[in-house]
């Protein structure tokens, strides 16, 4: 087998000692060696050629573009640029698999032509950070191994496709998987019926080999997942200043499979953000408008959750603060995506396709490549400035807030206040619900419902049966006066 050429591209002096150190590492290790033969201007024969005809040439025969990113810009020719950044500019122009490390935190003083080199960089490659050349060598060990695996030459199982020892069929939660084929089959026409045994249902989804469980049937369906995997949850966080400051106002921990982590994430940011209600002049139902569009905040908890490095012992984080959202995961972008591209619809790469293929079956997904596009053409409408992703610790999506005025003051819970404006006539508890965008049953009840009732704004219409397959809820006349109030606060 032909092995792979790796070129790998920096300023030399800079980066003397990690050149060396990543050329040995090629080398020798066992693996690497066999498939990735790696080229440095160094251990390059004398030429007589031009040294930078020499470096595009060696580019072209590459069929992977490394390149160390530091705080020197590097010799520039006659047009001011670098031989860094005409390699990187080759490598681009050829496309060529390219990944990019770069040294050092954000704060690092660097040289202004670097800095306006980085950002073309982190827009274009998936880039890691690192500090010392032991981090730096294991980050490119990931990458070669996730470009392996793509074209196909190891065959190494992804986290969700693994088969977890010391499991069995007693650790799925066969309710969870008829909820599942019923949400499944309303939305995607899924072939199997509720009721059907568990161990067909999970075949169907490819999470079952030989017999075992894979780890994407206990994320999705298990009793408790986190009994196996405990950091595969979300911390969820809402702070009243601009950074990370203690107290925390508001905090919580979420478990569960993934289908409640994302619920309950999502309810968690529609409870803290604002809400304003339109006019009732087309149907007697007032439209509800969250300063962050409901199907935002979903799609950005759903990416994080869904393509989340599950190896790492990192969580997935959401916290709130008063001018933006920040959801972050221990991720990365495969090597066939960067930063750009997340901007439009895209062919869709996920690392935890098993896992994915549930949440497309139950909703949480519309359609593969198409989640983060929409994130920017929804903010776009809402009048948000433009999401921002980053890679420099995991995956992270930042989300402006539009900071939508209260609509009235005073001690009422604004779950209640919410509650009071949608509820018309006589209606479900899963019609309220709906019509909030909140998922997670447990948490409207503790949050919206009871709280609104307890406070004499609702009744049932059935007191003496509470638990009644015909129970609605409806105004009291308590409730009918403060809709009033609202009313006319939002009519000024």
């Amino acid at each position: 087998m032909q092995k792979i050429k790796v070129f790998i591209s920096s300023v030399q002096k800079e980066f003397a000692k990690e050149r060396e150190s990543l050329y040995l590492h090629f080398s020798k290790n066992p693996l690497l060696s066999n498939f990735f033969e790696p080229v440095i201007f160094e251990e390059l024969p004398a030429a007589s050629t031009h040294p930078g005809k020499v470096y595009l040439d060696e580019i072209e025969n590459a069929q992977l573009y490394l390149v160390l990113l530091g705080t020197e810009y590097g010799y520039e020719d006659t047009n001011g640029v670098s031989p860094t950044e005409l390699e990187f500019r080759h490598a681009k122009a050829l496309n060529k698999d390219s990944f990019a490390f770069i040294k050092g935190g954000r704060s690092l003083k660097r040289d202004e032509k670097e800095n306006a080199f980085i950002k073309k960089i982190q827009n274009t490659l998936s880039y890691k950070r690192f500090e010392v050349i032991e981090q730096l060598i294991i980050e490119v060990d990931k990458a070669c191994f996730s470009l392996l695996k793509h074209k196909g030459l190891v065959q190494l199982k992804n986290f969700d496709e693994t088969i977890l020892p010391n499991t069995t069929m007693s650790d799925i939660n066969q309710e969870k998987l008829d909820t599942f084929i019923g949400i499944a089959r309303a939305k995607r026409g899924f072939p199997l019926r509720v009721g059907t045994p568990f161990k067909k249902v999970l075949t169907h989804l490819n999470m079952i080999e030989n017999g075992m469980l894979t780890n994407s049937a206990l994320l999705a369906f298990g009793l408790h997942p986190q009994k196996f995997f405990t950091s595969a949850i979300v911390k969820c966080a809402h702070f009243h200043t601009l950074y990370v400051a203690k107290p925390i106002p508001d905090h919580k921990v979420i478990s569960g499979d993934v289908f409640e982590q994302i619920d309950q994430a999502v309810d968690f940011v529609l409870s803290k953000i604002s809400m304003s209600v339109g006019l009732r002049d087309t149907s007697n139902q007032a439209p509800l408008y969250y300063e962050i569009p409901r199907p935002v905040v979903a799609e950005a908890i759903v990416n994080a959750v869904a393509h989340r490095d599950y190896n790492s012992n990192g969580s997935v984080q959401v916290m709130l603060f008063p001018d933006r959202l920040e959801i972050s995961n221990p991720g990365y972008l495969t090597p066939e995506l960067n930063l750009e591209k997340l901007k439009t619809d895209h062919a869709s790469y996920p690392p935890n396709q098993l896992l994915a293929e549930p949440l497309y079956q139950a909703g949480y997904i519309e359609r593969y490549g198409t989640g983060t596009g929409e994130i920017f053409r929804l903010t776009a409408e809402a009048g948000l400035k433009e999401p921002v992703f980053s890679l420099e610790e995991g995956f992270k999506l930042t989300l402006w807030r539009l900071g939508i005025a209260g609509q009235v003051t005073g001690q009422v819970e604004e779950g209640v206040k919410r509650v009071v404006w949608v509820i018309n006539n006589e209606m479900k508890r899963s019609a309220i619900q709906e019509l909030l965008g909140l998922r997670h049953r447990e948490t409207f009840l503790e949050n919206y419902l009871n709280p609104s009732i307890e406070s004499g704004f609702v009744e049932m219409t059935l007191p003496d049966k509470p638990r009644s397959p015909k129970q609605r809820y409806r105004l009291t006349k308590k409730g009918e006066t403060f809709r009033k109030t609202l009313e006319s606060i939002s009519e000024k």
